[in-house]
């Protein structure tokens, strides 16, 4: 089988039974043709050799970009071994350069704590000003759910409803997840929500469209400014890093932080494990049943 349809086979199969992104998918057709064309079309028949020559072709890359690659193409033999394509699967020969991911930026409860405070003395000084009650339900929904910049700026005028302490979000890769959303954030859409017509196709509206994500960007950042926080320690993301960092602090489940995020791997949660070691040695320090009480 040529390589063209391998891979395109392949990444039908990805669409159809992973439900792969769009983005996804080009990513991964990219690379595989690139390998396709530095082993002149014979990658859907490489041997070890082959893979080799491709290892040693990508030697002026970034680690992250070698294991992306080798990622890519052990996926793809994979498949072409369980589709009976290619009797044998020679991945092994892929370089396996070791990655260190970088740890999130993170707030501590004191950071979010003058967040807050400072949006409450905003409200106080500008009371029933629909910029100040716009803010207050943008930062409550970052925070208190840990929803992505794109998310809460595209979410629909009427995606909460009523009493519901959830809403159903289908977020990064397609997916769906279930998004709790907490008595105060509830309250502080509800009085936002006043000042957005009901026939307005955005819970955050901007002209003719929805809230920008730059324009979530600023207004995160001059709210830090104005809370006495360097204003280069956040944005949107940081507030959800703090989401799930807070969360795992005050004992979350870490399955259940996974499906909140939307994460696809168990291990891209995982990372935030690093923020409550200290938490968790003296978890073990005071409640081990091996540990002398004295």
């Amino acid at each position: 089988m040529k390589d063209g349809e391998a891979i395109a086979q392949f990444l039908e199969m990805l669409a159809a039974e992973g439900g792969a992104a769009r983005n996804t998918l080009l990513a991964y057709g990219s690379d595989l043709r690139g390998a396709s064309e530095v082993l002149g079309g014979g990658l859907t028949g490489a041997d070890a050799a082959a893979l080799q020559k491709l290892g040693a072709e990508w030697m002026a890359l970034s680690r992250t970009s070698v294991a992306r690659k080798s990622s890519v193409l052990r996926r793809f033999f994979a498949f072409l071994e369980e589709d009976g394509i290619r009797r044998d699967d020679p991945s092994d020969a892929l370089p396996r350069p070791a990655v260190q991911r970088a740890l999130p930026r993170t707030l501590s409860h004191q950071d979010v704590d003058r967040l807050f405070e400072t949006l409450a003395g905003r409200h106080r000084d500008r009371h029933g000003d629909p910029l100040t009650l716009r803010l207050i339900a943008l930062i409550e929904l970052l925070y208190g759910s840990g929803l992505r910049a794109t998310e809460l700026v595209s979410l629909p005028r009427h995606a909460l409803r009523g009493d519901r302490p959830f809403l159903i979000l289908r977020g990064k890769g397609g997916r769906e997840r279930l998004v709790p959303i907490s008595d105060r954030a509830r309250a502080a859409v509800a009085a936002w929500g006043v000042h957005v017509p009901t026939d307005q196709p955005w819970l955050f509206p901007s002209g003719h469209n929805h809230l920008s994500r730059v324009r979530l960007f600023q207004l995160v950042r001059e709210l830090a400014a104005e809370a006495g926080i360097p204003p280069q320690r956040i944005s949107p993301h940081v507030l959800r890093h703090a989401f799930a960092t807070h969360l795992l602090e005050g004992g979350a489940d870490l399955r259940a932080l996974q499906t909140m995020l939307g994460h696809a791997d168990i291990g891209t949660t995982q990372i935030y494990t690093h923020v409550n070691s200290a938490h968790l040695v003296e978890l073990v320090n005071s409640r081990h049943p091996l540990m002398d009480p004295k």
